[in-house]
């Protein structure tokens, strides 16, 4: 089989995207996924306009059926020949236009990281990545609607399909994700879904990540629910956070915690056991250990010292964690 037999065997046949839609669609309504910011649709019928909102730069694609989404007044309808783009932070009302039971309305949203944006657009214009300080230089639409070419349609059928295999959703959903990404920047709307991610990410995700982690002290925290707050894909993410403050996400939340935590044994109201709980320490030995390699005392010794006027040099015992 020559190369372009193969090309033409693995071209879309209709249907293709509506079957494994409505494979993954098992009630009516949204149906989640095990992929961070990947959610599949099903309705049986018309809807009533509802209000809704986006926290992030999203794709939505229908298979089946038809929608229309309504922004600050501009009403976008898009189908099967036709996606939409919805910026972050929108409020807007959608409705479904045509669906049935037996044709039902099929279709996914996939939120996308607007740091994949900027990285994918540098290497097809082959010059240094954009930081996310850019200024927009124009006024970015809420949402647009684009044609849906067979390009950009097979690799969103091949990144839907692989996000259900564990070994397939580790390796080639990344690669697919991405692709979707570059058929994106090949297109019309290339300069809109650029100045959307540079907008998105002009909002400084990591002072809102440390927000975040400074009001959660005493939960228990992941990488993985970081970057999930800022939409963002863990490894994207923890780049970008060491980028801009020159450490690691775990390294800022445990010298966070160590440092409320050395607040905390000042005050003296609490007893160490207490305070490690209180900073999201789940084990005490835990917490005891990283106190002391952190500041060089242990915990009972930094509050004893402090009860008794001891003035502990701290700064010369501090030691990166």
């Amino acid at each position: 089989m020559n190369g372009r037999e193969l090309a033409l065997e693995e071209r879309l046949v209709p249907g293709d995207l509506i079957a494994t839609l409505a494979e993954r669609t098992p009630v009516v309504g949204p149906n989640p996924t095990d992929w961070p910011g990947l959610t599949f649709y099903r309705f049986h019928g018309p809807t009533a306009p509802q209000w809704d909102d986006v926290g992030s730069l999203s794709l939505a694609v229908v298979a089946q059926g038809r929608k229309a989404v309504t922004v600050n007044g501009v009403r976008h309808v898009y189908d099967p020949f036709n996606y939409l783009v919805l910026n972050r932070g929108l409020r807007f009302t959608a409705e479904i236009l045509a669906g049935s039971v037996e044709k039902p309305y099929l279709s996914f949203v996939l939120q996308i990281d607007p740091a994949m944006v900027r990285r994918i657009c540098a290497d097809m214009m082959e010059r240094a990545a954009t930081t996310f300080h850019r200024p927009v230089p124009r006024a970015t639409p809420d949402a647009y609607v684009s044609p849906l070419d067979q390009d950009l349609l097979g690799a969103a059928l091949r990144f839907v399909r692989s996000v259900v295999n564990g070994s397939d959703r580790r390796v080639l959903a990344p690669i697919y994700l991405q692709e979707i990404v570059y058929r994106i920047l090949q297109s019309e709307q290339c300069d809109r879904l650029v100045d959307a991610a540079a907008e998105e990410s002009g909002k400084n995700p990591v002072s809102d990540v440390i927000n975040y982690v400074t009001e959660r002290i005493s939960e228990p925290l992941t990488i993985a629910d970081l970057a999930e707050h800022v939409c963002m894909s863990p490894s994207t993410f923890a780049h970008l956070f060491r980028d801009v403050t020159g450490m690691s996400p775990y390294q800022f939340v445990k010298r966070l915690r160590l440092d409320r935590a050395r607040g905390l044994l000042v005050d003296g109201s609490r007893n160490v056991s207490e305070v490690a709980k209180s900073v999201g320490y789940a084990s005490l030995s835990s917490f005891i250990t990283e106190f002391k390699r952190h500041f060089g005392v242990t915990p009972r010794a930094y509050a004893e010292a402090q009860r008794g006027g001891v003035a502990l040099r701290v700064d010369r015992a501090t030691a990166p964690v």
